[in-house]
């Protein structure tokens, strides 16, 4: 087959792999179904390999970039702390003494080598974490430490596997120099995705000032700016993950996105979400399709050492097992961390619950990124050796990863269920605000309108009377809807339990008339009364307002 062949391929199996998943009524996470799709896929006989670097190049930069810009600044800016302590104090802590547990269990393998092992399991996947916890109703304290936290550890992992497997090929190894380099190229690539992403908004805002506002032209310039980051700090020797995070912090923070045309910013959204769409997919298929593979060769290993293959799954459950020991100390590490600076600020602190700590615990799955660090290890060519115990290491990471995935499908939806339930929906709060504050803001702007019409109305002017019959229909309009938001944020519990089911009908209602509307429209079209494009930009319009309308469905409370 051709390259053409495999892509198709594997884009109708993403396909394939969304209707499954909603057929299981998502108690499926997509990634395990996809896994799946690509391990059967792999035992029909599609063979498709996994390349590192280039995975490294196509995949990352726009996954993280599109879950950076996800990211809230404000949250970002109050947990930025547990979320460094997390990927990159918690990486390190995780690899050296992993490292050493590995050692403890394999004393056949050097130390080094078994640095190298835990620094690539060290990083959890930021993929796997936004794919296992969408659409569940998770705290967005949690939501935001598990997605900064993966942003960011990918690459401290990485660097730390760099370092762990020079050391093994060259026998060379030190702490000083290993932690000068770490800060160099964690650094270094923080300030170049900066630099490059600040030139790119000042660019960009040029083009804008002279009218190059198009869709098109934005939004592939857009695309490419989490490539062109990652490439030239990897370049120039940093840490290329980073640069594309830090870059799209800054273009958030220059707030050039919100100065490109409305049609941009729709459009934009919808590419980027076909984009995350189909690369998500396209991660665990690929990760699937290796699996068979790496399974018959970790048979074939464990008869080589004459071992069992149950012995071999015991190792990489055991591996696991520690793993998730190694974070869960962390986190209470982390902890502890806040815990003595509120006391030293005079800040309230509130104690986590056991139970969410269980469940970011079991949110740090890993996933293809892992796979990609222990695949690039060198393999035996003429003139050099391979990496030592390259194949055991494979197995044993593809394995780990396997059962993390496994592990966080039946166990984080044991964990939501009993999250205390007033840790859930404080954005919905956020929200009513806000659209209380813009609806006054509104009434404001038409009360004050309304009273300059009347007064040119009672001087006799000409059509002042139309415009003050308009402005008193938005007037009402406005009023209606104010009616509906709770007025205070804080309401006894029936109040808000009647007026959440006010809203659910209303949003009901809206779109079953926008349903009956398009029907009218389709009949209109079938009758000839209006041709195809007439319906076309009509549809638009309803597409739009349905959009609105099922967005705020998805975003209503969901405890009453």
């Amino acid at each position: 087959m051709s390259s053409v062949d495999h892509i198709l391929i594997l884009l109708f199996m993403a396909a394939l792999s969304s209707l499954l998943s909603r057929l299981s009524n998502g108690h499926v996470p997509p990634p395990l179904v996809q896994i799946t799709l690509g391990v059967l896929a792999a035992v029909a006989g599609l063979h498709i390999g996994l390349s590192p670097s280039l995975f490294m190049l196509v995949f990352l930069p726009p996954l993280l970039f599109a879950d950076a810009f996800r990211m809230p600044l404000r949250e970002f800016e109050e947990l930025r702390g547990t979320i460094f302590f997390l990927a990159f104090g918690l990486v390190v802590f995780s690899t050296i003494l992993c490292g050493y547990a590995i050692h403890w269990l394999l004393p056949v393998l050097d130390l080094p080598v078994c640095f190298a092992l835990a620094a690539a399991l060290s990083p959890t996947d930021t993929v796997a974490v936004s794919s296992l916890i969408a659409g569940r109703q998770v705290p967005e304290r949690l939501i935001h430490i598990l997605s900064g936290e993966a942003l960011f550890n990918d690459a401290s992992g990485l660097v730390c596997f760099r370092f762990a497997t020079v050391a093994a090929m060259t026998g060379e190894f030190s702490y000083r120099q290993a932690f000068g380099s770490f800060l160099l190229v964690s650094l270094g690539g923080l300030c170049v995705g900066a630099g490059v992403s600040y030139v790119a908004a000042r660019i960009d805002r040029i083009l804008l000032r002279r009218g190059f506002d198009d869709p098109p032209l934005q939004i592939t310039l857009m695309l490419l700016l989490p490539f062109i980051t990652y490439v030239i700090a990897e370049a120039l020797g940093c840490s290329g993950i980073l640069a594309a995070v830090a870059g799209c912090m800054v273009i958030k923070l220059t707030g050039v996105i919100e100065e490109t045309a409305t049609a941009t910013r729709l459009q934009a959204t919808t590419v980027w979400t076909m984009v995350s769409y189909i690369f998500n997919a396209l991660i665990f298929l690929l990760l699937g399709l290796q699996l068979p593979s790496l399974l018959h060769a970790g048979i074939g290993l464990a008869h080589q050492h004459h071992a069992t293959i149950w012995q071999l799954g015991g190792l990489m459950l055991a591996i696991y097992a520690i793993m998730s020991v190694l974070r869960f100390v962390g986190i209470w590490l982390s902890i502890l961390r806040r815990w003595v600076a509120t006391r030293l600020t005079k800040i309230p602190f509130r104690m986590p619950s056991l139970i969410s700590t269980v469940l970011l615990t079991f949110a740090g799955v890993r996933g293809a990124v892992t796979l990609a660090a222990v695949l690039s290890l060198p393999a035996a060519t003429e003139g050099s050796e391979a990496f030592p115990a390259r194949d055991l290491l494979i197995t044993v990471a593809a394995g780990v990863i396997v059962i993390s995935l496994i592990a966080a499908g039946v166990l984080l939806p044991l964990c939501i269920f009993f999250l205390p339930k007033d840790m859930i929906n404080k954005r919905a709060q956020e929200e009513n605000i806000a659209r209380q504050r813009m609806l006054r803001s509104g009434l404001r702007l038409l009360r004050q309108e309304q009273r300059r019409v009347a007064q040119s109305a009672a001087d006799e002017k000409e059509g002042e009377e139309l415009k003050l019959d308009v402005v008193s229909r938005l007037l009402q309009t406005y009023e209606n809807r104010l009616s509906q938001i709770d007025e205070t944020p804080q309401m006894p519990v029936m109040n808000r339990t009647n007026a959440l089911r006010r809203e659910r009908i209303e949003l009901a209602m809206r779109l079953l008339l926008l349903r009956t509307q398009r029907q009218t429209l389709h009949d209109l079209y079938m009758q000839r009364d209006i041709n195809d494009r007439t319906e076309w930009e009509l549809q638009q319009e309803l597409d739009y307002e349905e959009q609105v309308l099922r967005g705020r469905v998805q975003r209503l409370p969901q405890d009453v």
